[in-house]
């Protein structure tokens, strides 16, 4: 029986890491969902599972084009979030980011949805401020190898607030640190997946520079409860906000942490730093936990444990 409070909701890039999660849960909440993607980086796999029910949908769209159904909310995830992805073809994550964005504005504005925007730490740059509030512009490098991300999402923000002040679209964004968990792409060059991977197949563990640079990692769950949250609050709280695990740790010691908790033999190499690494990545989540009241509850050790033996099973170890 379809239940009172039903919302028909649009997820774009629904069929990849974060979007299949999100599907998930919202399928959970009795809503009908549409996933929308177009498989660049998102996989058929990560919503297999999802396919017999009857709540579900899914299109495969290039979202650079637009896209007309009647929906009641947008989560915008759809866009390749990576630096292997991102810069393989830097002017379609740059479409994607912008064309995208204008597209689902769009289709927000005619279907009166409310639309939440996917943003990222990344537009904070290599932060001059540590950690970075919401408040914080950023230091990014306007042409660098990272920038068709950087600028485009910045970009997309611009977009999401001109339309929130122009054309009264309700509007909610996100700006998502470090993600992880199962589901993540296997080849996408990050590195809680690229320890993981290297870790269980004995292979040596890459870490650029010294491995003093710190991130904080948040678990996919916790992510999407805060999504869910932000898109639920009150229409007068828009954002941005950050979501993230504010525990800071090095890579370093993310590494030795991966090989302990797999039981691995690898040992550590160390490689040049690429382009526009930011040393440091930690969010400041005191507007979340305020206006969302929304912290993360998963710790590394325990998320990291589902990790593994999520990516033991694609490995068939």
């Amino acid at each position: 029986m379809k239940m009172l409070f039903s919302k028909r909701i649009l997820v774009t890039g629904g069929a990849g890491f974060i979007g299949s999660h999100l599907c998930e849960k919202l399928l959970s909440k009795g809503h009908e969902v549409i996933c929308v993607d177009n498989f660049y980086t998102g996989r058929r796999a990560n919503i297999a599972h999802l396919l017999s029910n009857p709540n579900f949908e899914v299109l495969r769209h290039d979202i650079t084009f637009p896209l007309y159904v009647e929906i009641d909310e947008i989560y915008h995830l759809a866009c390749p979030a990576s630096p292997v992805h991102y810069q393989f073809d830097p002017v379609q994550t740059i479409k994607t980011a912008v064309h995208g964005s204008i597209n689902m504005l769009g289709l927000a504005k005619r279907t009166r949805a409310k639309i939440l925007l996917a943003s990222t730490s990344e537009i904070y740059g290599d932060p001059t401020v540590h950690p970075q509030p919401e408040t914080y512009w950023g230091n990014v490098n306007p042409i660098g190898p990272r920038a068709c991300y950087d600028e485009g999402k910045r970009c997309a923000e611009t977009l999401f607030f001109d339309y929130h002040r122009q054309h009264k679209v309700r509007i909610k964004i996100a700006r998502i640190f470090n993600t992880y968990g199962p589901r993540m792409h296997p080849n996408d060059g990050r590195v809680v997946s690229n320890f993981i991977i290297q870790a269980l197949k004995g292979e040596d563990i890459t870490v650029y520079g010294d491995g003093s640079q710190t991130r904080s990692f948040c678990y996919v769950d916790d992510m999407v409860e805060g999504l869910i949250k932000l898109m639920n609050s009150e229409d007068d709280f828009i954002g941005p906000v950050n979501l993230g695990n504010p525990v800071e740790i090095s890579i370093l010691n993310l590494a030795e942490k991966v090989i302990e908790l797999t039981g691995s033999k690898s040992k550590i190499v160390f490689k040049p730093l690429p382009d526009d690494d930011p040393k440091k990545r930690q969010p400041d989540i005191t507007l979340a936990k305020q206006k969302l009241n929304w912290q993360p509850i998963m710790s590394l050790e325990e998320g990291l444990l589902k990790t593994i033996k999520y990516f033991k099973q694609i490995l068939s170890l």
